[in-house]
């Protein structure tokens, strides 16, 4: 199986450079956490732009889809920042043909206490096992891009939680 990784940008792939916390989005974080990992599987990375998610508007989410739709791989993971990656999933809805899994993370890849390689081991597994389609992998959940939201409380994503009516 072969997997073609886009990056985005987010959190996962910020560098800190002061006590000031000013950051930049730095070059995909994947690619050394991989790099590090006895993976078993033929992998891509492309780097499409290095944007904080809450940077990003319908415009980059439409270059998103352009790329994702003429890619040949049928798995793809979208490296994203957390803020709005639901939009951007909402965005790829109704595409065929693909399984197309976005994760980030809540702190950088370069922390210690970072979330990004649990999040990245379940998206693997997620584009490697679910039908096509367009999913949320983070905090050991795969969710439906319009089934979930991002809890800025908790600093997870959860289901959406139904009412009566739905």
């Amino acid at each position: 199986m072969k997997i073609k990784i886009f990056s985005v940008g987010g959190t996962i792939d910020k560098v800190y450079f002061d006590r000031l916390s000013e950051y930049q989005v730095g070059s995909p974080s994947v690619r050394e956490i991989f790099a590090n990992l006895p993976i078993t599987f033929e992998y891509e990375i492309e780097s499409l732009m290095r944007k904080d998610s809450l940077d990003m508007d319908a415009s980059d989410r439409q270059l998103v889809r352009e790329v994702v739709e003429r890619e040949t791989c049928r798995h793809i993971i979208i490296t994203h920042g957390t803020d709005t990656m639901i939009e951007t999933g909402k965005a790829l809805h109704g595409l065929t043909g693909k399984c197309v899994v976005l994760t980030g993370a809540m702190e950088p890849a370069h922390f210690k206490s970072s979330d990004a390689v649990f999040n990245l081991g379940v998206a693997v597994g997620a584009v490697s096992s679910l039908p096509e389609g367009v999913y949320i992998a983070m905090n050991g959940g795969v969710f439906d891009p319009f089934q979930c939201r991002k809890n800025r409380q908790r600093h997870i994503f959860e289901p959406l939680e139904r009412t009566d009516s739905q």
